[in-house]
Formats: C-alpha cells, sequence, structure tokens
C-alpha cells in the first residue's frame, strides 16, 4: 500500500465516527483529481508560502483531497464551545443589506453559506486558493439548493474589477499565512469594495494566542507564531479602513468591521 493510499485509509477510518455515512462516502469515492477540474484555474500559480509548509499537518497543505474532509472537523475543535455562535456573529455584524458579497478563503464554504442563507437574493462568492475546498464547499451548497459562485483564485491577487462588493468576510484566514501577505491580502479587498462597503474579519485573538501558543503547535499552523506579533487594526488603519468594530468572541477570537471610505 503506498503512502497516499494508508493516508486514506486511516483517515476513513477515523472519519468514520465523526462524519454522516452520507458525506463520506461520497468524499471516499469521488474521483477528485477529475472533480477539481469545475474549479481549477488554470493560470494561478501557488506560492511558496502555501505549498512548502504542512497546514494541520497534512503534507501538500491545502492541496489534496484528505484536507477538505479533516478541515471541518479541525476547525469545530479549534473553535471551541460553539463554531456556529463564531460564524453567526459575522452574519449579525453585517449592516444593511449587501448584494454583491465575496468571502475570500471561503475554505470548505461554512462561512459563504451562512451569507447565502441570510441573503439569498444576492450574488455570494467564494474564493479559494485550494480547488480540493471548493469542490467540498460547493457539494455541501449542493444539499442545500445554494447558488453560489465559486473562484479558484489568490486572494492577494483575485483578479475582480475594483470597486465591485457590498460586503467581503474573511474568516480563520490571516493565522495561516505571513503577515506580509496578509497586508496585501487586505490592500486587495480594500481595492474591491465599493465606498462605504463593509469588510468583516473573525480570527484568532493575536494578543491572547500570545500567551497559548500551544495552540498553533497542537494544531500545526506554522504561520500563528508571526500572526499573533502583529495588530489586525493596525493593518486596517494602514491601508486606509474605518475601523467601526473591534470585539472579542468566543474562548480565542476576535471579530472585527470596517469599512472603505467615499
Amino acid at each position: 500500500m503506498n503512502t497516499n493510499s494508508w493516508q486514506h485509509s486511516l483517515v476513513k477510518k477515523t472519519l468514520s465516527y465523526l462524519i454522516s455515512p452520507k458525506k463520506l462516502d461520497y468524499y471516499s469515492t469521488l474521483n477528485w483529481e477529475a472533480a477539481i477540474q469545475e474549479f481549477r484555474n488554470s493560470s494561478v500559480v501557488y506560492p511558496s508560502y502555501y505549498t512548502e509548509v504542512n497546514i494541520h499537518g497534512i503534507p501538500g497543505g491545502y492541496l489534496n483531497s484528505i484536507a477538505p474532509i479533516t478541515y471541518d472537523l479541525v476547525t469545530a475543535l479549534a473553535t471551541l464551545p460553539s463554531e456556529s455562535n463564531l460564524r453567526k456573529k459575522v452574519i449579525d455584524t453585517i449592516q444593511g443589506h449587501p448584494l454583491s458579497i465575496l468571502d475570500v478563503g471561503c475554505g470548505t464554504g461554512s462561512t459563504t453559506i451562512l451569507l447565502k442563507k441570510n441573503f439569498p437574493r444576492s450574488l455570494v462568492i467564494g474564493l479559494d486558493l485550494s480547488p480540493y475546498m471548493l469542490v467540498a464547499a460547493n457539494y455541501k451548497a449542493r444539499q442545500q439548493d445554494l447558488n453560489i459562485k465559486w473562484f479558484h483564485q489568490l486572494a492577494e491577487d483575485s483578479q475582480f474589477d475594483s470597486c465591485t462588493f457590498d460586503l467581503i468576510t474573511i474568516a480563520m484566514l490571516f493565522h495561516e499565512m505571513p503577515a506580509i501577505v496578509s497586508q496585501s491580502v487586505l490592500k486587495e479587498v480594500f481595492r474591491l469594495l465599493k465606498p462605504q462597503g463593509q469588510l468583516i474579519i473573525v480570527d484568532g485573538h493575536q494578543a491572547k494566542l500570545r500567551k497559548m501558543l500551544w495552540l498553533a503547535k497542537l494544531f500545526r499552523e506554522p504561520y500563528t507564531e508571526v500572526y499573533v506579533r502583529e495588530n489586525l487594526a493596525d493593518w486596517l488603519a494602514k491601508i486606509g479602513f474605518q475601523l467601526q468594530l473591534t470585539e472579542n468572541v468566543g474562548w480565542i477570537y476576535q471579530i472585527f468591521s470596517a469599512t472603505k471610505p467615499t
């Protein structure tokens, strides 16, 4: 048995206790390499910060079929006591009724799906650098008859037109990339937002996590130690956002709301 087959066998045995049989059967029998072609953007060049690290202890980071299967489970554990309350806080922070929404670093689409449920008539787009994640996100959306558009692209170079979106959300992304890249993402978000458009970020609480770096080691997060030395509020101010809200959420998380000035 080769290494890849062994990994899939181990994952399947472990997840059989944690994932619904229907979903696990879908994931385990899917031809992933064929499935990602629906979403894969052949022009994307994966940056070294994404390909040269093992995220959550998985070789290859998010560029393999194991990552989307385990991602929701890892996230649920990392957001105890309630992932749903954390994501609901994003919805509760939205101002008005945005008609065009972009979820950056959407992963398996948990926040994206929640956005579409709450704004069913709005255009909702999920963007991620892993086509494997987008396969899983699309599967989850289809199970709920939700029409969401998925894009395979760099968060720091989205290729969308300027001033396109009323709302952009970023959930659990910045602790998984170098700080300089995170700031590039925020510059791109500033460009993409319409004037008075809203940005909502939820991520690890930097000040709290500085004292709890054992969590980064537990969840195999290669960039968290760099992330916690920074200050998201400072990034936002430097780029030109008007910060409206900074709030502690749950055990070790924080949420930011900011707007792009007219």
